[in-house]
């Protein structure tokens, strides 16, 4: 009788080859005509190529010759119709998917919104349902559809972006690509009209496409790229029990207590997450003193700050406050902590340079700033 081989990491993967859950994986753009059908079509050829079985769910050709070339290569699902108010439409159907049960499904433009009558409103609810059904889906997206950046787009561009995917969407997925174009190579693409008709070149480069929206749009998506490949190293440090040097993102911590300063120090610590595009966290250590009336009042005023800016609160618990936020900080991978320092002196000062010292030993990796802050 032979003995197994297998190392730790054989059984890890063989673990995750039985997925109970299909993979999910996006392309991502920040404008039409970047190539992220293109990509999409590309990859499922491969996968075929490979002995997978691939369909195509949906795709939008918009008439372009390279993206109707490749979509001719794989199996192409039927479009179910539907009659609206006495307009036949076709939507992408999800059942004969179901029904069809490949490995691989195709499925373009993530944000849609289907016709009244389908099976859900949104595309991506029929991508979350072939997915729960362990079918592996690829699919597209622009990053103007991300639903959390939809403000930020329409004061940038003026358009109001009508179609939406929630973020949590985005954060489902096993991996995000970004199909990536330099704006001046987009534009030429434009002129040469691969992307539009004729008749539509000259309003979209005076519109959407001009050259200050398409550089910011594209910031955009490279952030959010930079977002999900930092959450797939999370996920490989721990697994692995790698350094927690290891990180893309800046993460910016800021240590608040029950006292008026922490105020101040919430507001620098989202100047700064702003400034580098960095996730916020507040962390405030639970403190018996809270409890007292104007603490509990001060401390609930300091964190409803906080969530107004946008930052993700950390109620932590430990009787030292040092370690229990270096803790938090190493382990989370937190790039940059602010935290404050009221004029002491005497024993209150030698005590907060030991704090100061036992947090910088928990948490060596971390740029730690000290904001001093007169009583008045």
């Amino acid at each position: 009788m032979g003995t197994s081989t297998k190392s730790p990491e054989d059984w890890l993967l063989a673990a995750e080859t039985e997925k109970q859950k299909g993979r999910f994986k996006i392309f991502l753009g920040y404008a039409p005509g970047v190539g992220k059908t293109f990509s999409m079509l590309s990859e499922g050829i491969r996968r075929r190529s490979r002995g997978e079985d691939v369909v195509i769910g949906i795709v939008e050709t918009h008439d372009r010759a390279a993206t109707a070339e490749l979509a001719v290569k794989l199996e192409q699902m039927l479009r179910r119709e539907i009659d609206y108010k006495g307009t036949l439409f076709t939507e992408m159907d999800v059942d004969a998917i179901l029904a069809r049960m490949p490995q691989v499904a195709l499925i373009d433009e993530l944000a849609h919104t289907n016709i009244e009558g389908s099976r859900f409103s949104k595309r991506y609810e029929d991508v979350l349902l072939l997915l729960d059904n362990n079918i592996d889906v690829l699919s597209t997206v622009n990053i103007q559809h991300v639903e959390s950046l939809a403000p930020r787009v329409q004061a940038l561009t003026g358009i109001s972006v009508r179609e939406q995917v929630p973020d949590w969407v985005l954060d489902r997925a096993d991996e995000i690509v970004i199909s990536d174009l330099t704006p001046e190579a987009l534009v030429t693409r434009m002129r040469r009209g691969d992307i539009y008709p004729p008749e539509r070149i000259e309003r979209s480069l005076a519109n959407f496409f001009r050259r200050g929206n398409l550089i910011a749009l594209r910031e955009m998506a490279l952030q959010r790229v930079t977002r999900a490949v930092d959450r797939n190293l999370d996920d490989y440090v721990r697994r692995k029990k790698l350094g927690t040097h290891w990180t893309v993102s800046e993460k910016v911590a800021v240590c608040i207590s029950s006292s008026p300063q922490g105020r101040d120090l919430i507001a620098r610590g989202a100047r700064l997450a702003e400034a580098l595009g960095a996730e916020l966290y507040v962390l405030h250590v639970e403190n018996p003193r809270d409890q007292e009336p104007e603490r509990k009042k001060i401390l609930e005023s300091n964190l409803q700050f906080a969530k107004n800016l946008g930052a993700t609160l950390i109620p932590l618990s430990g009787g030292d406050t040092a370690r229990t936020s270096a803790t938090f900080i190493r382990e989370n991978r937190i790039t940059q902590a602010i935290v404050g320092r009221s004029a002491t002196h005497g024993l209150k000062s030698y005590m907060y340079y030991l704090a100061i010292q036992r947090f910088m030993s928990e948490a060596p990796h971390v740029d730690l700033h000290i904001v001093t802050q007169e009583r008045h």
